[in-house]
């Protein structure tokens, strides 16, 4: 551990900084990045000026916090920046003789806001891994891009069918339908079929059109039905199938993994959090403390891996809500964070940097 006040980061002076995520955890693999977070503070001018920075990223894998905007994080008892106050000896990088002083306090940041924000996260992450219709199990029937004939509908003697069906019941080809809009009744037609040699209409759908295809249909000709597009559905679709589309991009195939037990794929990675973040709300609870280096570990990586059973995993943690919020509601911990404290705090911090510059 570095005690120095030496270290300046970009916007003031560095007085904490630790290695944090997977390595603090004690759940890192071999190709677990290597992220740090720290604490800075910023000369009082900046702070008194538009040069005020509240907290800024040096790369993807670094993030730095104006000491009031820690402050302000630790007081709406933020899981991530809670868990600074309590990194493992070995992870921390930088240790300043201030920041010992905002690790005196630490337990102060420890109130019943913790079960919501560290076991709200539990249960939004147990609800997501419940159901079967996510993107990461889109893949098994990938999803296909419709067209809005898909989305058309057929009216017949008081009943509607989709459109498709309607006309391959009756041998009729899209390509020969001609479609005329029907006033005050949005997205509606009457749906013509020209049987001839040369068909006249211009047939129902373009291969790159997002509507339906008008024809002009001589006066006094008859339809054969009425039809609707759920022009709205089609859009959702459209939505839908573009953030899917995305997400198989952007995603990161190595935190997908089958499930033991389950015909599903799921984030790994996220589920051990999901389960890492209800253990440390229950701690809190129980023992008013905070432990980041996870006794549990091994159990973690065996569900990141999908080594667990899925049912087995979401039993445990609704049990755990369940008694969670039993605890919530009989404990001791105060409402929320002192915000006198708070504000000496950064009152303090200040004004030390300041005697020790000058």
């Amino acid at each position: 551990m570095t005690e120095t006040l030496n270290t300046t980061s970009r916007y003031g002076t560095l007085i904490f900084k630790a290695l944090v995520g997977s390595h603090s955890y004690g759940t890192a693999i071999e190709t677990s990045d290597h992220d740090y977070k720290g604490v800075y503070v910023q000369p009082d001018d900046d702070v008194l000026s538009f040069r005020y920075k509240e907290q800024y990223e040096e790369g993807k894998d670094e993030v730095y916090y104006e000491i009031r905007r820690f402050i302000h994080l630790l007081q709406s008892a933020n899981p991530t920046v809670l868990e600074l106050l309590f990194t493992p000896e070995d992870c921390v990088v930088l240790m300043s003789p201030p920041f010992e002083a905002v690790r005196r306090h630490r337990m102060a940041f420890l109130t019943k806001q913790c079960f919501a924000s560290f076991g709200g996260y539990a249960v939004a992450q147990i609800q997501k891994a419940k159901g079967l219709n996510k993107k990461m199990n889109w893949e098994g029937k990938r999803l296909e891009r419709k067209t809005p004939l898909d989305f058309c509908f057929a009216y017949e003697d008081g009943k509607t069918f989709a459109l498709a069906e309607f006309l391959r019941e009756r041998g009729l080809t899209k390509e020969r339908c001609g479609l005329v809009a029907l006033n005050h009744f949005e997205h509606c037609y009457a749906l013509y079929y020209d049987d001839s040699v040369e068909p006249v209409y211009r047939g129902i759908v373009s291969d790159d059109s997002n509507d339906v295809r008008l024809s002009s249909v001589p006066k006094g000709t008859q339809p054969l039905t009425i039809i609707n597009f759920n022009k709205s559905a089609y859009s959702h679709h459209c939505r839908q199938y573009r953030d899917y589309e995305t997400w198989l991009q952007e995603r990161n195939t190595q935190r997908y993994v089958d499930v033991q037990g389950h015909q599903q794929k799921i984030d790994g990675k996220n589920l051990l959090h999901c389960r890492r973040l209800l253990d440390m709300a229950l701690e809190i609870a129980e023992h008013g403390t905070l432990t980041v280096r996870r006794p549990n570990a091994q159990k973690l990586l065996r569900i990141r891996r999908g080594a667990v059973d899925l049912e087995l995993i979401i039993a445990e943690a609704e049990a755990d809500i369940a008694r969670l919020n039993g605890l919530a509601a009989s404990s001791m911990l105060p409402d929320g964070v002192d915000g006198n404290l708070c504000n000496d705090i950064v009152l303090e911090m200040r004004r030390e940097l300041r005697q020790r510059q000058h």
